[in-house]
């Protein structure tokens, strides 16, 4: 093999002009012959037993041409890639020159690179910072989350109100018929959740243990395609109403939920642990924005194939998140009649900024010599096994010593960038300012929804699919960095 050239171009691409000679090629010719040989007719010869000479004879010197160029390709590609010390992030796309003859053929490779990153300012920046307050409004809305987690479901003997529980049987009837997804069994319905179609919950209001009744519902339009519209039936019986056992919040209620004596020591640490999460989230927002700043500031060529590649893995990650709700991709680009290439599409713009990130982060690491030592990599291996109550050598299994130096090393980038930046106050929004913004959140958080699986929101898979959702959601840590985003993904794994 022969680079005859190697020429940079446009996007971080490099042209390289590759020459395989004769004996090579001949090599190449060999294997062809070797692994073509059975599929070859011969009169007089067994399959794969017909001489090499005697095929060319037939069929010409060339037959093997083909299928010897495949074989020799790879490996003068990357024989000259690695001659040249290339940084290739993609594939290359590849065009052969002149005429293939039995002395070899020459082809040219045009592979996408690394690209040169230089650095804009990456210290002394300012970014907004939210100052942390806590509120007794907070801890009391902490202190719901545990006294509804405490509470219990007991019988009640009477009328089912909102807010009760209400076990029930159901089946729904389409111009009389039953259809697909709409029945239950001894299904625990909670009064006012709304998780059922609209107007059903409302109508169980007032019935008790024994009573049946057929609720008459109409399905919103932008349902379901096959209910859509329509007009149902649906035949309940109510099996048994619970209402709520609210603990009462004392001294004993801080005793049974935690290691606190007393009611006011609980609030206190509530109050510790939420300052400490909004402080933590705080410095992420303001960590993010810093390197967003970084991100913009560098000096890049950016290959397509590096966006390409961002993009696509968006796409696994989003048909993962369907996956462990319990929607089948498929199904849901069906539904919702969209085109994997319109998410491709929609994604290559976050995915352009990712990899800005992940160049700058690079370089930052590069010029500051930033390193992580096999002590530090041993104590966060540590730190990972009691996070998750695992032994050290099953986290181990899950994660690689290089991932976790990886980690290490972003870490100690940011924190060159956030140690060297200024904090400053975020500008107070005007009512209305804030109003768009809320608005435009709860726009995005829409189109994010993924569409519905079944005609009704009542089956207790749809239940499991939310819940899964908000498991998944609990964990991950909003960032723009991809580096962090992958120490999220191994935290996970480990758990």
């Amino acid at each position: 093999m022969t680079v005859k050239s190697c020429e940079k171009i446009e996007k971080s691409q490099v042209v390289l002009t590759i020459e395989v000679g004769a004996a090579e090629f001949e090599a190449a010719i060999e294997k062809a012959y070797r692994k073509m040989r059975r599929k070859i007719n011969v009169p007089g010869f067994r399959p794969g037993k017909a001489p090499r000479k005697i095929i060319e004879g037939m069929y010409g010197a060339e037959v093997f041409f083909e299928e010897a160029i495949n074989i020799a390709f790879p490996d003068a590609y990357e024989a000259a890639v690695k001659e040249k010390e290339l940084q290739v992030v993609g594939y290359p796309a590849v065009e052969m020159e002149g005429q293939v003859t039995k002395d070899g053929f020459t082809f040219k490779a045009t592979a996408p690179v690394y690209p040169e990153v230089t650095l804009g300012q990456y210290k002394g920046l300012t970014a907004e910072k939210e100052e942390v307050k806590v509120t007794a409004a907070d801890v009391d809305a902490r202190l719901k989350v545990l006294t509804d987690r405490n509470t219990r479901l007991v019988s009640a003997d009477r009328e089912a109100k909102e807010g009760d529980t209400a076990v029930i049987d159901f089946e729904g009837f389409l111009d009389g018929k039953p259809f697909d997804g709409g029945k239950g069994e001894n299904y625990s319905l909670e009064l006012g959740s709304h998780t059922f179609v609209p107007g059903f919950e409302e109508q169980v209001v007032g019935m008790k243990a024994g009573d049946e009744k057929d609720l008459d519902i109409t399905f919103p339009e932008d349902y379901h395609k096959d209910l859509a519209g329509k007009a149902v039936v649906f035949k309940v019986k109510v099996r048994e109403v619970k209402e709520k056992q609210v603990p009462a919040l004392d001294d004993e209620f801080a005793k049974d939920v935690s290691e606190f004596d007393t009611l006011k020591d609980l609030k206190a640490d509530l109050k510790k642990k939420i300052t400490a999460e909004r402080e933590e989230s705080a410095q992420r927002a303001f960590e993010d924005a810093l390197m967003d700043q970084v991100a913009e500031n560098i000096t890049a060529d950016v290959p397509d194939a590096m966006v390409d590649a961002q993009a696509r893995q968006y796409l696994d990650n989003f048909k993962m998140q369907l996956m462990q709700q319990g929607i089948n991709y498929d199904d849901y680009m069906k539904t919702t009649g969209m085109e994997e290439s319109k998410l491709i599409d929609d994604a290559k713009e976050p995915a352009l900024k990712q990899v800005r990130m992940d160049l700058a982060m690079a370089a930052i690491i590069k010029a500051e010599n930033i390193d992580a030592t096999d002590e530090e990599v041993e104590a966060e291996f540590q730190k990972m096994a009691d996070q998750y109550g695992m032994e050290l050598d099953t986290v181990k299994k899950y994660i690689t010593a290089d991932q976790v130096k990886d980690q290490l090393r972003s870490r100690k980038a940011i924190a060159v960038v956030a140690d060297s930046a200024t904090a400053a106050k975020p500008e107070k929004k005007s009512a209305k300012k804030a109003e768009a913004d809320d608005g435009e959140k709860t726009a995005e958080e829409g189109e994010k929804k993924p569409a519905k699986k079944t005609a009704k929101k009542t089956t207790k898979k749809a239940e499991s699919a939310g819940e899964a959702e908000e498991g998944e959601k609990k964990p991950a840590k909003k960032t723009t960095r991809k580096t962090a985003k992958k120490e999220e993904e191994t935290q996970e794994t480990a758990e």
